[in-house]
């Protein structure tokens, strides 16, 4: 599942975010070798001078220090390697980076003529050895054994290219090699003092990821509520999903906040109760020392129904029936314990892979009563102090703030989520949300069937019409009473086990592990 890091200090995240800076610093050393040795010439045919008689050989090394570097970029983009392995060919990449800047500042001539020691002041060497690990942080250690290897390249170099041509006595070229090269060391001290400050960091980063017997390892996404976070037990091999409620994103009323934080934990501790496999499962829940309010729940393959037609289109009847059917079946537990869902959204039900199977739903977000205020323009975000949920997707008895709400409120949500999965389109769509809820209390909705150029079957068109009913008595009177009639009104080409393995195999996501979308941007 990709939370696997090594023993380095820093997270997950933060070594993938390494990997890709080490990326974009070997594209740039290409591109500033490049663009040096074109410069060279460019000046050289300006003043009318001949070529540097070293020519060649810098056509040489430009060469292999571009191939060498674009190397380097192509491997950061193989998503195969893990991260902390690309820092250690990082490693490598710097003292070789190190060679070819010492051979193109120091102008080796290999030819047969006596020469004197260059003239070197400070080396770009030294510049390359502090700045790689600040971008390209690896352990203490490890740095320090690299920038000691990459300060080496100078005096190496202007062994192999003037030690046997010179007439310096061997003492004296140890002694003008040390006074020509020490600040490469004191750089390379400097590295892994760098080094050191980063992986400490790291370290206390790593610490205050953990919650609870969690670690955080990577971030999935945020939003208004929160955040949501790829964790891992310390104990068990088990991956999960962390969301966390920080009181600051409730507002700034801290009685408020308080009592959203009570009432987040209330419901969690129902959730917990749910049995239905078509519910996401909900593992621990608690509230730090801070104030953060989290929750760890099972961590899934797939992609969110809001995803499914944005990526791919509406979905035949047939899918949408069987994908239907199983978040009935989640609402279903949820209302014989008494609980509402009261958000119900294509962002909020997940089709995923579970063991063998595929398109197995699961339902999201159970309880967790959101008052996000949104951009005006978007009439899918939750309104703040107007109703519980999400405008384009919301029962008229929610709208009005209506107390004595049952759950035929969900179906009529979930009518709303039929329909995106048809045509594409919400059912209502204003150019405010609170527009778009009063067309939800006062408008009679569009047929599904002539929002699209697909056939629907005309069972299906009359049930979905029937859960989108103003008043709650003409609509299905229970989830159960809702499964059971999609069962029937798919028409002649139901999903089956086998279409559905061959749209995985087909269309397969990039494993958008829950809750990448509903759980934290909405």
């Amino acid at each position: 599942m990709g939370t696997r890091r090594a023993p380095r200090g820093l997270p997950a995240d933060l070594l993938r975010r390494a990997s890709a800076r080490l990326g974009r610093v070997s594209f740039v050393y290409a591109a500033t070798y490049l663009a040096a040795f074109g410069v060279g010439h460019i000046l050289w045919a300006i003043a009318g001078s001949p070529p540097d008689p070293g020519h060649r050989f810098g056509m040489f090394l430009t060469a292999i220090s571009v191939l060498l570097s674009l190397g380097m970029f192509a491997l950061t983009r193989i998503r195969r390697i893990p991260p902390h392995r690309l820092v250690d060919l990082g490693l490598v990449y710097e003292v070789l980076g190190a060679l070819g800047i010492s051979l193109g500042f120091l102008r080796v001539d290999f030819g047969p003529e006596p020469l004197q020691l260059p003239y070197v002041g400070l080396s770009w060497v030294c510049v390359w050895i502090i700045v790689f690990p600040l971008l390209v942080p690896a352990t203490p250690l490890k740095s320090l054994f690299a920038a000691l290897v990459a300060a080496s390249m100078d005096p190496i170099v202007v062994l192999l290219g003037y030690g046997s041509r010179t007439e310096i006595p061997h003492s004296e070229l140890a002694l003008a090699l040390a006074a020509l090269f020490y600040p490469n060391y004191l750089c390379a001290v400097l590295a892994w003092y760098a080094s050191h400050i980063l992986h400490r960091l790291g370290r206390e980063v790593t610490a205050a990821r953990e919650l609870g017997s969690y670690q955080l390892v990577e971030r999935l996404g945020a939003g208004g509520m929160g955040e949501v976070w790829r964790a891992k037990h310390r104990m068990l091999a088990r991956p999960a999903a962390i969301k966390l409620i920080r009181p600051e994103m409730l507002g700034t009323n801290l009685t408020v906040a308080t009592s959203a934080l009570k009432r987040f934990e209330r419901e969690a501790q129902a959730t917990a109760n749910l049995r239905s496999p078509h519910t996401v499962e909900l593992y621990d829940f608690g509230i730090t020392d801070d104030g953060v309010f989290y929750y760890v729940m099972e961590l899934l393959d797939g992609l969110d129904l809001e995803s499914l037609v944005e990526r791919h289109g509406p979905q035949p009847p047939g899918r949408v029936a069987h994908l239907l059917r199983q978040a009935c079946r989640s609402l279903e537990d949820a209302h014989f314990h008494g609980l509402l869902h009261r958000d119900v959204k294509p962002a909020n039900i997940f089709t995923c892979r579970m063991g063998s199977h595929v398109d197995f739903v699961k339902v999201l977000d159970f309880g967790i009563v959101k008052h996000i205020e949104g951009d005006a323009q978007d009439t899918k975000l939750t309104i703040e102090g107007v109703a519980s949920g999400t405008p384009a997707f919301m029962a008229p008895e929610l709208a009005l703030g209506e107390k004595a709400v049952d759950g035929r409120a969900d179906l009529y949500s979930l009518g709303c989520v039929a329909y995106w999965l048809l045509t594409g389109h919400l059912v209502f769509q204003a150019e405010t949300p609170m527009k778009t809820l009063i067309e939800h209390v006062r408008s009679s909705p569009v047929p599904p069937s002539r929002r699209t150029d697909r056939p629907i079957p005309p069972g299906l068109d009359a049930l979905v019409l029937e859960c989108l009913e103003k008043e709650p008595e003409r609509r299905p009177s229970s989830a159960r009473e809702l499964a059971d009639r999609l069962a029937t009104c798919a028409g002649e080409a139901p999903w089956t086990e086998e279409m559905a393995q061959r749209w995985w195999e087909q269309h397969a996501p990039l494993a958008d592990t829950v809750p990448s979308r509903g759980t934290a941007q909405e």
